[in-house]
């Protein structure tokens, strides 16, 4: 996948704007600390966590991820390979409880992804600022 697409982000945990940093602190999404995140990228400083609240947005990005997997699941199990119904909602509902991490983490990254372009050589705010110190 090419580096410069906004999905490189999204699928690779990694920073929107530089592609570098990770987004999240651990790689996977089925560890303890799966839902915490960088305040800012470990690589170029950018803010992931906006603003208070910015990340209820994402809950109706993680709403279009579980609809897009239940109806492409129901096609394919229920009518191509004639699944009973009843099977495979047995199947469904365990199987949407092992992915809520995953899609949890997916639909964040996501969500920051429209809202941030990438741009590798733009410099954060404090970067290139001297701080001064007065004796």
């Amino acid at each position: 996948m090419l580096k410069d697409n906004r999905l490189y982000s999204v699928v690779f945990n990694k920073c929107p704007r530089c592609h570098q940093g990770d987004f999240f602190v651990t790689s996977s999404a089925y560890s303890r600390r799966f839902d915490e995140m960088h305040e800012k990228c470990p690589h170029c400083g950018e803010v992931l966590v906006p603003e208070p609240g910015f990340y209820w947005g994402s809950m109706f990005v993680s709403y279009a991820f579980y609809t897009i997997y239940t109806l492409l699941t129901f096609f394919v199990a229920v009518q191509w390979l004639n699944v009973d119904l009843d099977y495979y909602l047995i199947g469904l509902v365990p199987t949407l409880v092992l992915l809520t991490p995953y899609f949890f983490r997916l639909a964040r990254r996501t969500w920051l992804t429209f809202f941030i372009a990438y741009d590798p050589q733009k410099k954060t705010k404090t970067e290139g600022k001297q701080l001064k110190v007065s004796a």
